[in-house]
Order: C-alpha cells, then structure tokens, then sequence
C-alpha cells in the first residue's frame, strides 16, 4: 500500500481517537474511552508503516497540520465549539503550509 495512504490513515484515526477522547468525558464513559484506545492504537501504527518511506519530519508536518484542522471541523460539527476569525486564519496557513511542503518540497516523497 502506499505511504500516503498509511499517513491519510494515520490522520483519520487520530482525528477520530481525539474526538473519542472528548466524548470519553474524562475516560468514565465505555465505548468513546475503547474508541480512544483503538484509534490510538491504529494512528501509530499507520504512522510507522509511513514513516519507512517518508521522512519524519514530512510526515509529521503533514499529520500534525492537517489533524489540527480536521479535529477543529469536528469540535465545530459534532461539538458546537467555536473558532474566531484568527483561529480561521491560522488554519488556512496551517493548510497552505501542507500544500507547499507537497507541491513545492524536495523533501517529500511524490
């Protein structure tokens, strides 16, 4: 399988592993605290498949930009949480950032 797929992995299950988290309350709730666990669990996983291919830092640009993003979208969706038009724009250069370290880095692997 491909490295960028093991990364999208990676990142979906830590999104999905922190949303977890806050609805685990404090882990005093079951099925949200195994979830945590479990996609935990799979994050590092598909991290360290990825990372046998692409470099360290790449990767964990990629994962660490693009998770803050995601779980934000999720703390608004599913959690009624705000952002303000800095956090906004924070996350627009978060985005803009991944782009370039894709597009334009040597870096990377394509």
């Amino acid at each position: 399988m491909n490295a960028w797929i093991f990364l999208g992995i990676a990142i979906v299950a830590e999104v999905v592993a922190t949303s977890s988290l806050k609805a685990s309350a404090g882990f005093t709730k079951l099925w949200p605290s195994l979830a945590v666990i479990a996609g935990y669990g799979i994050a590092f996983y598909f991290l360290a498949l990825t990372l046998k291919t692409i470099p360290v830092g790449v990767a964990y640009a990629i994962w660490a930009g693009l998770g803050i993003v995601l779980i934000s979208l999720v703390g608004w969706l599913v959690f009624q949480q705000k952002l303000d038009p800095a956090g906004m724009l924070g996350m627009s250069l978060i985005i803009a950032g991944v782009v370039v370290l894709n597009v334009f880095s040597k870096s990377s692997l394509h």
